[in-house]
């Protein structure tokens, strides 16, 4: 594995405006109303800022191909799998409609691993988003690289399993099935073409999930409107989760929350209780 220390500390830029159009758009892939105050639920800033890397820059996997170049924000780690395992996200103040974005995104660290699952790379992502030049939200998201499955390797994640999903030691709970239609949308608003989100065929048989696998920021987001639903809307100080399993779409999501002493819990979880998501928060 090469040294890729030369990319800690590249930086890149994007603008954006949350415009009215967009605005929309988001609430209605997720059934929410317009709110009334003009300041959009947390997690919009995940579909702000997009990547706009040319079509004929894809990979096979719909990502943008990496290289030695400066204009490669990302080093051209040659592992063919990549995830969004994790992120930690500091709310600051809301992101209100019609306002004026800028991102600007950082490569704090790249560490090489290596485990039972083979070589993997750990690439640590900060962005600082600003919504009229103030800062809205700080988020580091952790991006694994990892090899590629062998063609005859297991599904994943495992068929579900005679368990079934408990609410009872949670203070709220909503269950709901996301289809490749919700998927599709989430696609679009955030400008993803990782195919494994849209395409069964390429999932099932490349890269050997059992369906289209929902995002991980959008079960985030699900949880964030979860804590919403419960404490109110733009509540939350902070919000980090962490991917434990794959949500497969047509199948259904448990989205949980409780409050204790120690913080705010949340996870998500399949239909037999296998964990997908886990998350917590602090309010203000």
């Amino acid at each position: 594995m090469n040294d890729w220390t030369a990319w800690v500390g590249r930086e890149e830029r994007r603008n954006d405006t949350l415009d009215t159009a967009l605005a929309a758009r988001w609430l209605a892939t997720f059934d929410l109303p317009t709110p009334t105050d003009g300041a959009m639920p947390q997690g919009i800033h995940l579909c702000l800022c997009t990547p706009d890397a040319p079509t004929a820059t894809l990979g096979e996997d719909g990502h943008p191909v990496r290289n030695e170049s400066e204009a490669s924000f990302l080093p051209p780690i040659p592992l063919p799998r990549r995830m969004w395992a994790s992120s930690k996200m500091e709310f600051h103040t809301p992101i209100a409609i019609g306002a004026t974005i800028e991102r600007t995104s950082r490569v704090a660290s790249v560490t090489p691993k290596s485990g039972r699952s083979g070589e993997m790379v750990f690439i640590d992502v900060v962005h600082d988003t600003a919504a009229d030049g103030a800062l809205a939200v700080q988020e580091t998201q952790t991006l694994v690289y990892r090899e590629a499955s062998p063609a005859d390797a297991p599904l994943q994640p495992p068929e579900p399993g005679e368990g079934m999903f408990d609410p009872a030691e949670w203070d709220a709970h909503r269950i709901l099935t996301p289809d490749s239609r919700l998927l599709f949308r989430y696609s679009a608003l955030t400008f993803n073409t990782h195919r494994i989100h849209y395409d069964a065929p390429y999932a099932h048989d490349i890269e050997r999930y059992r369906g289209l696998v929902v995002h991980g920021p959008l079960s985030a987001s699900l949880l964030l409107q979860l804590a919403a639903r419960e404490l109110g809307d733009n509540r939350l100080t902070g919000f980090s989760f962490r991917g434990v399993s794959p949500a497969i779409a047509g199948e259904a999501l448990h989205l949980a929350m409780h409050e204790s002493d120690t913080g705010i819990a949340l996870g998500a979880f399949a239909d037999d209780g296998r964990e997908v998501v886990r998350a917590k928060a602090m309010v203000g």
